[in-house]
């Protein structure tokens, strides 16, 4: 089933300011471990590796408010259904065996939480995030979705300004939803709705929110 989004929201889209892009072929892993030592802790841009590819993202307003509104999104379903959450952000994570790296603009455990909970996560030993969402504006040339299947991440959220695809990770492969796994009675009209209403005003969006959900779980 195709995706579509309200037709407000896509006229919306067509004023956003895509993120920049710079890409660099035939890198080796130690080269690119090397690159991300040597950038500052306190940057913006954001890496990915895919097996030589590397990817520099520089993410815009546009960008940054949809990654960290989605954020927000996820956080207030998960405290309405009462789960636990562990926000990883942005954090580089690093797949030395696949030759595959990624800083996505929001990951979270939820199912796994538990697991992961009052320390940092060694993916060496811990599973990838239950949940991670990229906002795509402008084309990658990082087949995301492959990516993140191979790092076995059960649920990703792509998000390119207007159209929110969800996917879920089913015999190795993503497959696309209308629902989220993590959240199966939410629409995704209810975040097409929220961003449209922090455009206007982030607390009273989140408050409606809240609002929305509570009638919804009653």
């Amino acid at each position: 089933m195709v995706s579509t989004a309200p037709e407000d929201i896509q006229q919306t889209a067509i004023a956003l300011q895509g993120e920049q892009r710079v890409v660099i072929h035939d890198v080796t892993w130690e080269g690119y471990l090397q690159i991300l030592d040597a950038l500052p802790q306190t940057r913006s841009t954001r890496l990915i590796y895919d097996e030589g590819t590397l990817e520099f993202t520089m993410p815009t307003e546009d960008h940054d408010f949809s990654g960290r509104m989605i954020g927000l999104f996820i956080r207030v379903l998960v405290r309405g259904f009462g789960k636990k959450i562990k926000t990883m952000g942005s954090t580089t994570l690093n797949f030395p065996g696949l030759k595959k790296g990624a800083e996505p603009d929001e990951a979270f455990y939820i199912q796994n939480q538990p697991l992961v909970s009052g320390r940092n996560v060694d993916l060496e030993a811990d599973p990838a995030p239950d949940l991670i969402v990229e906002v795509d504006i402008t084309n990658t040339d990082i087949d995301k979705n492959r990516l993140y299947a191979s790092m076995n991440v059960p649920e990703f959220w792509r998000f390119d300004g207007y159209i929110l695809r969800i996917y879920q990770l089913q015999n190795r492969q993503y497959v696309e939803v209308e629902t989220s796994p993590t959240f199966p009675t939410v629409p995704k009209e209810w975040l097409y709705d929220f961003l449209e209403q922090c455009r206007q005003d982030e607390l009273a969006a989140e408050d409606n929110l809240r609002d929305r959900l509570h009638q919804h779980l009653a």
